[in-house]
């Protein structure tokens, strides 16, 4: 039976956006180290809006690829969409996921699944060399990693870090909203006790420039407040955001009164109160409208190994659209054929 006709039992998602100098060479490395594991795989490249000639050089190595699929989204919805949606094509038991501009090092898969076949639901890679500034990279995201634990409780690490391996019931039906792609995996709700951490290799960026900056920072601090209650499950719904904007009024009135007896003290302390009341409200409105309307929209779907004539798949509401050519199987072999939509 034709590779393309088996079910994976591996799915690795890798989102890009403007990569176009450097999908050949992860292509090429990832067919590679999926070879060498004997198991049924698929690789899943999402294009998350590319402006250069990402797609274009996808779609020269799809036509002889049977193992690879592109999903090619009709916007830029960055990189928490992106993944959303490879999350939601992947058909494999396990996901891999790892950054499209070839830091991570697709040789440390193998230790990545060896570690999540001790029974974790998720491993996630720590990069200890970092090939990147220290002062506008690596030390923000250190002080990031570490309020990130104290504030989910999941000792990972290096959140940042692409380089992940879930089993497929953690990941399926996720819905990122942007920039929350910096909290995995503990935004998808798995306990600390199931969480591994190993370490991963940082290689340099060989192509293009980074779509990141010291600029994010500000992003993540104010997102953290909101992570407590957004890793409980079931995560809180729209009341509870109702209800950090009425507090958020509430210390804001409380601020103004204070500033007006000259009591700073007390101003300042009710302003804080009131803008993480405020960062608590927007992330929660966030979760609950990427749950009711997804966080991305697929233009079309491209399979490797097919005709110039790709099976397209519909746009329909954000996000939700089954993949095309997905069956859900009673065995968690990976051996079970696809029957695929004419």
């Amino acid at each position: 039976m034709p590779a393309a006709a088996l079910r994976p039992t591996l799915s690795i998602v890798v989102p890009v956006y403007d990569e176009e100098g450097n999908v050949d060479r992860l292509h090429e490395e990832l067919t590679r180290v999926a070879v060498g594991l004997g198991l049924p795989y698929e690789l899943v490249f999402v294009n998350d809006g590319s402006r250069d000639g990402t797609l274009a050089r996808l779609e020269t190595i799809l036509a002889h690829d049977p193992n690879l699929r592109v999903v090619d989204l009709d916007g830029n919805y960055g990189e928490a969409g992106a993944l959303s949606a490879g999350f939601d094509a992947a058909r494999g038991d396990i996901v891999v996921t790892l950054d499209g501009d070839g830091q991570n090092d697709p040789a440390d898969i193998p230790k990545l699944l060896a570690k999540l076949a001790e029974g974790y639901d998720a491993v996630s890679g720590r990069r200890l060399k970092r090939e990147e500034a220290f002062l506008t990279k690596v030390l923000p995201s250190w002080v990031a990693n570490r309020l990130i634990v104290l504030a989910t409780g999941v000792r990972v690490y290096d959140c940042g870090c692409g380089l992940k391996a879930y089993r497929r019931d953690v990941v399926a039906g996720a819905q990122l909203p942007r920039g929350m792609n910096r909290f995995l995996p503990a935004i998808l709700g798995v306990s600390g006790t199931r969480v591994a951490e190993i370490e991963t290799r940082d290689r340099p960026r060989v192509s293009g420039r980074s779509h990141y900056g010291f600029s994010r920072v500000g992003v993540v601090f104010r997102d953290l407040v909101a992570l407590p209650l957004l890793v409980r499950r079931p995560p809180p719904g729209r009341d509870v955001g109702n209800l950090s904007a009425g507090a958020a009024a509430v210390f804001g009135m409380l601020a103004l009164l204070a500033m007006a007896r000259e009591s700073l003290v007390a101003g300042f302390a009710l302003t804080l109160a009131a803008a993480i009341a405020l960062a608590i409200r927007h992330d929660v409105v966030r979760f609950v409208d990427a749950r009711r309307h997804g966080v991305f929209r697929v233009r079309r779907m491209l399979h490797g190994g097919t005709s110039s004539e790709h099976r397209h798949r519909g746009s329909g509401v954000l996000g939700e659209e089954p993949p095309a050519d997905v069956q859900p199987s009673p065995q968690r072999t990976g051996l079970d054929p696809v029957r695929s939509r004419p």
